[in-house]
């Protein structure tokens, strides 16, 4: 009896895609193809996401072409950080760095669940610039990144959301 190496591995692979397949949480979810595009196509997604729902909401949102800030909404000039839900259940938000922003907007992406946080600039400053470093350690002042498990948000970050509701709330309240 002949072995056939190929066979064997392609049968196995097949057997955990459908293992995997049936226990993926993001299966029939309207975000699952998020997750298949280069880390750098869903910065671009997470600002396209922020810019149709803060329109269909009434929002005044345009581009910030000059600087580092990705959109201005309500006069408000806003970074976005957009993270899908990683497989061992929190968001990571990266690149997040001491910029010309007045708020910074985490959009988190679950399967079947939308989080989202507008996180003032002083807060950023100082809860996570300099104190959660993302290359070179907390100590890292450039860029840092900040991982939130939803539902269990850190204490300093719940007066600023958890739902694109109490986001777009605050944007509708604050003064330019």
């Amino acid at each position: 009896m002949t072995v056939n190496d190929y066979m064997i591995m392609t049968s196995a692979s097949e057997k955990l895609l459908g293992d995997i397949a049936r226990n993926d949480a993001w299966t029939g979810s309207s975000f699952e193809w998020i997750r298949g595009v280069p880390s750098a196509t869903k910065g671009r997604v997470g600002k396209t996401l922020i810019t149709e729902w803060a329109r269909a909401v009434g929002l005044f949102i345009e581009g910030a072409p000059d600087g580092p800030g990705d959109r201005w909404i309500n006069g408000h000039l806003i970074q976005i950080k957009m993270s899908t839900l990683w497989d061992v259940g929190f968001y990571k938000f990266q690149q997040i760095r001491d910029q010309d922003y007045a708020y910074c907007l985490c959009l988190g992406i679950s399967p079947f669940k939308i989080h989202a946080w507008l996180l003032p600039k002083n807060v950023i400053k100082e809860h996570v610039i300099g104190h959660m470093g993302q290359h070179t350690g907390s100590g890292a002042s450039e860029t840092a990144w900040l991982e939130v498990r939803p539902g269990a948000a850190p204490e300093w970050m719940r007066p600023h959301g958890d739902t694109l509701e109490s986001v777009r709330s605050t944007l509708e309240k604050v003064q330019t």
